[in-house]
């Protein structure tokens, strides 16, 4: 089991507004295995070390160097949090606070020294939905499952769900004659399915009003149809989990439900890349970082997909957007392309932080504005 700790909207949003000299972001892959999460352990106090050797150049004042020292080494001698880690970890620092955060997504080791935070392994790591619900349905029985990054799999309980489609119909089997006749053989069964699946689907609907995560639908296929047409859920998966769900955990239904999601996000990556195209022929996108820069600063920026991975360090004038490029790492610059994401979600865009390959024009970054510089 991965132990996370997922930022939330809010949580970005409040990392992006901090500004501290010093500000110290450290980023390192972990592993969940416990008995080798002392190489973490050192690779992190190496890491630590690098920041107070940044500082020291930088001439920062030696309070602030030594509360600092404190912080990291505390965590470094806390073998209780050493014990659980997932596959990344990223440690932001002032000499006030230090705040951690353990990811699922794999990530490249980083010091970066500053008055702001890196932000762009946090935006990795929430970009793409790693929660959703599935939807167990089968004519015996239904079941909703949550389905998160941090935590097992679990049942939810769902006020007015039916039990079966035999108990929807009020019958002791969906294959019963109507008192009327009317409802035999396959035509009246798949009557009475319809009315299951719309029974389910309104009691689904007041426990997911106002929710945007995607319903997996796990079912057979003549099943599934049916539910799909009657569904008003908007945010139902596309493609399910095939075949009967009735003889499947919790946690095998989130192990396959994993596959749907990873289609979901490479869609949204293909959808987006035509949207940009759509955009740069009307001159209101851009894969030039300089021009993406300078619309970040004029809050111009609707939506942003950023290389997770690339590195340029420098500056981002605050005024013109102007790039002032730095050769080096320093506590006199920053991650230019993380400064670029922090700028757009300051003035409410949307950032994608995806691998090089996810990007167009082979850039390392790409705007979609919200009106033509």
């Amino acid at each position: 089991m991965l132990h996370l700790d997922l930022p939330t909207r809010d949580d970005l949003a409040a990392l992006a507004r901090r500004r501290h000299d010093p500000s110290v972001s450290i980023v390192l892959p972990t592993t969940p295995i416990t008995p080798d999460t002392d190489v973490d352990r050192l690779a992190f106090r190496a890491l630590a070390r690098e920041a107070i050797v940044q500082l020291e150049a930088a001439g920062t004042d030696r309070g602030a160097l030594e509360a600092l020292g404190e912080s990291f080494d505390d965590l470094i001698d806390d073998d209780e949090f050493w014990r659980f880690q997932a596959h990344a970890l990223v440690v932001y620092a002032t000499p006030e606070n230090l705040i951690s955060y353990r990811l699922p997504t794999t990530v490249e080791p980083l010091v970066a020294v500053s008055d702001r935070f890196h932000l762009k392994p946090l935006l990795r790591a929430t970009t793409f939905g790693n929660t959703c619900y599935v939807l167990a349905l089968a004519e015996g029985g239904v079941r909703l499952i949550e389905v998160s990054a941090d935590l097992p799999a679990a049942n939810v309980r769902v006020a007015d769900l039916p039990t079966d489609a035999a108990s929807a119909a009020g019958k002791a089997s969906i294959n019963d004659r109507s008192p009327s006749g009317r409802l035999t053989g396959s035509e009246g069964k798949k009557v009475r399915l319809r009315q299951y699946a719309r029974l389910v689907d309104q009691a689904l609907r007041e426990r997911l009003a106002g929710h945007e995560i995607p319903l997996v639908l796990a079912a057979v296929d003549s099943l599934g149809a049916i539910y799909r047409s009657v569904n008003t859920y908007p945010h139902l998966a596309p493609v399910g989990i095939e075949g009967s769900p009735e003889r499947l955990s919790e946690a095998e239904l989130a192990q396959a439900s994993r596959a749907v999601l990873d289609d979901l996000n490479r869609q949204r990556i293909a959808d987006w890349r035509d949207r940009f195209a759509v955009r740069n022929n009307e001159g209101r996108a851009s894969s030039d970082v300089a021009q993406v820069a300078r619309a970040a600063t004029f809050e111009a920026v609707q939506s942003l997909m950023v290389d997770m991975d690339r590195v340029m360090n420098g500056r981002i004038d605050e005024t013109d957007g102007r790039i002032d490029e730095a050769e080096t790492a320093g506590a006199d610059s920053y991650g230019v392309y993380d400064e670029i994401a922090r700028r757009v979600l300051l003035s409410g865009g949307e950032v994608l932080a995806v691998r090089q390959e996810d990007l167009p024009e082979d850039a390392g970054v790409a705007a979609i504005l919200r009106y033509a510089l």
